[in-house]
């Protein structure tokens, strides 16, 4: 049996205890990429308004990652998986397992690419660049291929780690600085931000990892584990790392916060770095594994063990970074980042609105197994317009907040379309049950 249950229902007795859960939750939330967003905020809006964009982008966040995190927890299954009975189908789950792991791969690549200048820096170049890569690559691949257990045992270290260098490093930007002056800082007319720009950066820049929520709420206890699971996150990810890095932002008058840590705070902000990437990275490679593990049972009908799947990815992250091919990736992965929340707008709707298979997941859920085959939807194609066209609403719909825009749209069409296509198929039941049609020509004689 997969000791990681990448295409199975999470036994009881492999769930875990909250803290552990939320302190994995917060290390995927502590990104260097949150410091850069705080920083962006800080950058080009006051104070307050940076802090109400968090707000309302920390709202978005909460809905959706509370609403797929208690399907993952009820369930007992990752994202991709779950996806097969939330309205997408085997084929459906496969395209969405594929687009997991080429996203979460592409920011394994990305970050550890972070991690590898950040070493390089450390060690005055005695080190070159490709070295440094494969050295942490290499390292942050093992600790996954231990699977959540090394999950939990990365968080346990680098998250303590990481916020006592933080505090660290805030003490040391501020406290030289009065705190009221930079709350009360107005940026240049040319730097400034909408407030709605603002919210979208907030839950578009965490929208992915919102999707993926069930690959790790599947390990909760109970619902409310979940809730606190987020909100913890939320509250420590968003509002004090973005508080702080908005502020430092300010004080510096730059929003390049990876190069204050560095150069400001030496060996200490080198650790930083260090710290975020591994943190991070860890639920990178994670889901990648959990994801393609059910696109190859979905297309060939083979079970990969999870250590296999996650070697293999590890290595591939790791040689992409090496050679430099995801300088140009970025682009890709911000497209990346529109297509997802339709993803999300759809199996919330399947399944807490249509329940279109909530009978078929009841039914195996108390021996702890999955729908058989047979009984599996091959393809839904509603579900699959409804994920186009609300990525193609995300893309070109510039009113509100993207993010929420392609998840409304996407649900509605895809509720639409669903009852549409519910209505034709019980038409030739209808037919057929009718006694008055019982001529050969079809005539009603009644």
């Amino acid at each position: 049996m997969d000791k990681e249950h990448s295409l199975e229902r999470i036994p009881p007795s492999a769930r875990s205890d909250l803290f552990s859960i939320v302190l994995i939750r917060i290390g995927a939330n502590t990104a260097l990429s949150q410091f850069i967003l705080g920083a962006t905020l800080g950058h080009a809006m006051t104070f307050w308004q940076a802090m109400l964009a968090t707000l309302l982008g920390s709202l978005i966040l909460e809905f959706v990652g509370l609403g797929l995190g208690l399907i993952g927890c009820r369930e007992g299954l990752p994202t991709s998986i779950l996806s097969r009975w939330c309205g997408f189908g085997r084929i459906g789950s496969a395209m969405i397992g594929f687009a997991i792991a080429i996203s979460s791969l592409g920011w394994f690549g990305v970050q550890n690419g972070v991690c590898a200048k950040a070493l390089e820096y450390a060690l005055n170049g005695k080190l070159d660049f490709g070295w440094s890569a494969t050295i942490s690559g290499i390292f942050i691949t093992v600790l996954v291929a231990y699977g959540f257990k090394g999950l939990s045992l990365t968080a346990k270290i680098a998250v303590p780690l990481f916020f006592a260098v933080m505090i660290w490093v805030t003490f040391n930007s501020l406290t030289t600085i009065d705190i009221k002056e930079l709350i009360n800082i107005i940026p240049a007319e040319q730097d400034s931000m909408t407030l709605s720009a603002g919210a979208t950066m907030v839950a578009g820049g965490c929208i992915v990892a919102m999707l993926i929520t069930p690959d790790i709420s599947r390990y909760c206890q109970n619902s409310k584990d979940v809730f606190w699971m987020l909100t913890i996150s939320i509250i420590v990810g968003e509002f004090i790392v973005n508080g702080v890095s908005i502020l430092i932002a300010k004080a510096m008058g730059t929003d390049d916060v990876v190069n204050i840590l560095i150069q400001n705070a030496g060996w200490i902000g080198v650790i930083c770095t260090i710290l975020a990437v591994v943190k991070i990275n860890d639920i990178n490679l994670y889901s990648v594994s959990l994801s393609m593990s059910n696109v190859i049972e979905c297309m060939i009908g083979k079970k990969i063990n999870y250590v296999t799947l996650t070697l293999i990815a590890g290595s591939i992250g790791t040689f992409f970074t090496v050679i430099g091919i995801l300088d140009n990736f970025i682009n890709f992965l911000i497209i990346a980042g529109v297509i997802f929340p339709p993803i999300a707008g759809i199996m919330l709707t399947d399944y807490y609105i249509l329940r279109t298979n909530r009978d078929l997941l009841d039914s195996t859920r108390k021996d702890g197994k999955l729908p058989n085959n047979a009984a599996t939807p091959w393809i839904n194609y509603p579900s699959l317009i409804a994920w186009a066209l609300g990525s193609i609403a995300g893309m070109t719909i510039t009113m509100g907040i993207p993010s929420v825009n392609s998840i409304f749209i996407s649900a509605v069409i895809y509720f639409c379309l669903s009852i549409l296509k519910n209505f034709f198929n019980k038409i030739p039941k209808e037919i057929k049950n009718d006694q008055s049609y019982n001529s050969s020509d079809g005539r009603n004689f009644r």
